[in-house]
């Protein structure tokens, strides 16, 4: 159950980091960045009231924020904290709207993190929601796309202090236009995108993110046996146990693409595992054979701690192991499918939900 609101605390903060970093599926940003900011932020500005939606009259302006770009140069670019306040600044002043909350569009990785700091700084309550239940790449792989919901505003500022208002005519064309825009930047930017009333918000987006992402770095911090715990928690299945034998990344057009290949060790001995990203974990397969693949969640882990691996931090010779578990219901709807399966990524195949993919491969 949902708690309707409670007040997010400094030492809140690092189970929340670890429950974002899993829940990012390698990308989202490094989560490091984020906590910083989180941080410092609560630190000046008090701890951040985290609201259930319910909680918000209908006419209550919602902004999803996120960061915008390529996980490997956020990493290194860190964000000015005058972002987020240009950004509301933004709004209300040309589009005379005035924010009442801030809500995460993505859950994971720093995407899950630093809406707390631009929460504290802009003095605004957060909303235990999100619009992935997990990272994706791409702007229109947001649930209140696949609900629907007709795009409004993009808003968008970056570290220079440029800021721009974008009426993209639909989801795809906020990709492209917000893409480009965050390219020009030096490959990231803050961005609010599908500023809306509460009303329109419900049913649209993933609820009680937040509050899970909490839930499970508590897990992971309280257990002698974090993979264990997470498995449980997740109800995720194991692919495999083992190290980085090789990795392509490549940093282009705003993404992280490659690869990563992990041979097994112990009772996945003579095992191979390559998993394709996109900043995000897309597809896991083994001797071609697909054994998880987006919308569901895949998560390259520290073998000893459970810690996530982000895409950018991957490492030859690292320890590492790898989990994947069922996505929120709506990305496996038609639309869902057609916005975040593997087809939308250039895959030439069909999804298949993990847990059938891994009764399959027993």
């Amino acid at each position: 159950m949902t708690i309707e609101q409670w007040q997010l605390q400094e030492g809140d903060l690092d189970d929340l980091a670890r429950g974002c970093a899993i829940l990012g599926t390698g990308g989202g940003g490094s989560v490091e960045t984020g906590l910083l900011a989180a941080r410092r932020a609560i630190r000046e500005c008090g701890s951040v009231s985290v609201r259930a939606l319910d909680t918000f009259a209908d006419d209550d302006i919602i902004a999803p924020l996120s960061g915008i770009g390529a996980p490997t140069v956020g990493h290194e670019m860190i964000s000015s904290e005058a972002e987020a306040v240009a950004l509301q600044r933004a709004v209300q002043d040309v589009l005379r709207l005035r924010i009442a909350a801030v809500m995460s569009s993505e859950i994971g990785g720093s995407n899950g993190l630093a809406p707390v700091a631009w929460a504290a700084r802009m003095g605004l309550p957060l909303v235990d929601a999100d619009a992935m239940g997990r990272a994706f790449p791409e702007v229109q792989m947001v649930s209140l796309y696949v609900a629907g919901v007709p795009y409004n505003y993009v808003v968008m500022s970056d570290v220079i202090g440029n800021v721009s208002i974008l009426r993209p005519t639909d989801g795809r064309w906020a990709e492209r236009q917000a893409r480009a825009l965050a390219v020009a930047s030096g490959s990231h930017s803050l961005m609010a995108d599908y500023i809306i009333p509460a009303a329109t918000a419900r049913g649209a987006v993933i609820e009680g993110s937040v509050s899970r992402a909490v839930r499970i770095g508590r897990v992971m911090r309280e257990s002698t046996d974090p993979i264990g715990a997470l498995r449980e928690e997740l109800q995720a299945r194991q692919l495999i146990e083992g190290k980085v034998v090789d990795i392509e990344r490549r940093t282009s057009g705003g993404f992280v693409r490659g690869s990563v290949v992990i041979e097994g060790v112990g009772g996945d001995r003579g095992q191979l595992v390559r998993i394709e990203i996109q900043n995000e974990n897309l597809v896991a397969l083994r001797d071609g054979v697909v054994l998880a693949s987006v919308p569901d969640l895949i998560t390259v882990v520290d073998t000893a701690t459970g810690t996530a691996i982000s895409t950018e931090s991957l490492r030859y010779g690292q320890r590492a192991s790898v989990l994947a578990w069922p996505c929120d219901p709506i990305w496996r709807t038609e639309r869902g499918l057609e916005t975040a399966g593997p087809r939308a990524f250039g895959y030439d195949l069909d999804y298949r939900p993990v847990e059938e993919l891994a009764s399959a491969s027993v």
